[in-house]
């Protein structure tokens, strides 16, 4: 599921009580146009694609973010730590290797 929604909103957003377990993708950049190369300021595209290549649906990440320009951007802005994410085999591995790259 994708919540997709302003950052101005997120807070009410995500007040709703959502079905499921929480759980946060690690840190990545932002390539779409408002909010090119910050931290934790992903579209929600950027987000579904992210999770769908972590969990090896690699292909059908690189076809969801080329519906916008800069999409496939994306990956290339993030391809060493997205390949380190996918390889981890346990949170405390993710955790390690995020703090490598941020």
């Amino acid at each position: 599921m994708a919540v997709d929604c302003s950052w101005e909103k997120v807070e009410a957003a995500f007040a709703l009580r959502l079905p499921g377990e929480g759980r946060r993708l690690p840190i990545l950049l932002a390539s779409n146009p408002v909010n090119y190369a910050k931290q934790r300021k992903l579209s929600s595209l950027e987000a579904l694609a992210a999770s769908l290549y972590i969990m090896g649906f690699r292909e059908r990440a690189g076809q969801l973010l080329s519906i916008f320009k800069w999409g496939p951007n994306f990956l290339a802005l993030n391809n060493e730590p997205l390949a380190a994410y996918a390889a981890a085999g346990s949170e405390e591995e993710l955790i390690s290797a995020e703090s490598e790259f941020f």
